[in-house]
């Protein structure tokens, strides 16, 4: 049932110079996830996960490999076409929040609205119903300071879906969280997944929270494998 027009990503290649030695990272890599579908990507430190991550997301190129994005050749997309389309399909969630600290909740919600030209006031409402959403309808006004742990991943979790991505990627997500905090963002993440159809990939090296999502990858040595569900 994969349905390539969302992820097709084909032989994929990557390598980096390191002490004037080529360093391979990824190794031909091939992936097919459909819409909606949901996807833990495991792997020790260093296994390459990181990096396919940040191919998938548009912030690396792969040296060699097919990349197609919901119908996009990647590979020949010029880097302002990434970026639009970054901004537009993609909402990113990562481990250290990424909140930008002198900036309320409501406000770091609607920067990516601000990227795409969207008029404040629209931007602002949009990000009141997300933090609605996410159970933060009373602390809009507050600064990330203000917020525990659990409570500012959940604006950056608000701050990826204001924008209606197509995909979520997620960098360990809960790995600066309590075990109760850290289920409660994933009972959030996967009813996003599923009520809004968004396909969700998580880099997790929690078996138990991986075993949650519909796949589970795993990337050793830079070779991605499939089926080893926990």
């Amino acid at each position: 049932m994969v349905h390539p027009g969302l992820i097709s990503l084909n032989g994929i290649n990557k390598s980096y110079l390191q002490a004037g030695q080529r360093l391979r990272i990824l190794s031909d890599v091939s992936l097919s996830l459909a819409p909606g579908e949901s996807c833990a990507l495991l792997g020790a430190s260093g296994s390459g996960k990181s990096t396919l991550l940040n191919i998938l997301g548009l912030l690396d190129q792969a040296d060699e490999g097919e990349y197609r994005l919901a119908g996009h050749d990647i590979r020949q997309a010029d880097p302002e076409r990434l970026a639009g389309l970054r901004n537009r399909l993609i909402g990113f969630v990562f481990q250290s929040f990424n909140l930008l600290p002198r900036l309320s909740a409501r406000e770091n919600v609607a920067l990516p609205l601000g990227y795409r030209g969207t008029p404040r006031r629209e931007a602002l409402a949009r990000a009141d119903r997300l933090l609605e959403r996410v159970g933060l309808g009373q602390r809009g006004d507050h600064r990330p300071a203000d917020l525990s742990g659990g409570q500012r991943q959940r604006v950056a979790i608000a701050r990826a879906l204001v924008g209606e991505p197509t995909l979520i990627l997620a960098d360990e997500p809960t790995g600066n969280l309590d075990a109760a905090t850290a289920a409660d963002i994933m009972d959030l993440l996967l009813g996003l997944n599923r009520e809004r159809q968004v396909t969700l990939v998580m880099v997790t090296h929690d078996t138990r929270l991986a075993g949650r999502l519909e796949r589970c990858l795993e990337m050793r040595q830079g070779v991605l494998h499939e089926g080893l569900a926990p």
